[in-house]
């Protein structure tokens, strides 16, 4: 160990560029770490969700498309689009203290946003599905059609 200490100036000084990238994502990483440490709403994998309907009955918001909704989704949720997402409304505000999942398509869409205004609204158990409904696909879950 002590070898390795006394060559890592010299391998800094050689690899400059390479250092500097381990750094800076280093420091993306603990950035990142601390901010979800820190943050009001948490993901759930697929297995995480599972878990969550089996201990709670926690109310599933999907924000998908009509169109995807009705291709697939997860069984329990209901369709609310993000135009008529209003966490003051009073079907949302009667689960203020449910956990809430919300989920879209991918989970790069309108599920963050989604959270985040409930988070402001005073929901305490606030969710997100990693990876939206398609990560629960591929998880290989049960998934339900039509628009109920």
């Amino acid at each position: 160990m002590n070898e390795i200490l006394h060559k890592l100036p010299e391998f800094v000084g050689n690899h400059l560029a390479l250092s500097a990238l381990f750094v800076i994502l280093l420091l993306a990483l603990i950035v990142i770490q601390v901010s979800m440490l820190f943050s009001k709403t948490r993901e759930l994998t697929p297995a995480g969700l599972t878990a969550l309907i089996n201990r709670e009955s926690p109310l599933l918001i999907d924000l998908s498309a009509i169109n995807d909704f009705e291709k697939r989704h997860v069984p329990g949720a209901k369709h609310l689009p993000m135009s008529q997402f209003d966490p003051e409304k009073k079907d949302l505000a009667n689960a203020r203290d449910l956990p809430v999942v919300v989920m879209d398509k991918d989970g790069r869409g309108n599920a963050p946003k989604a959270a985040q205004r409930l988070v402001k609204a005073g929901f305490s158990k606030v969710h997100i599905l990693a990876g939206g409904v398609l990560a629960w696909q591929a998880a290989q879950l049960p998934m339900a059609k039509g628009n109920k």
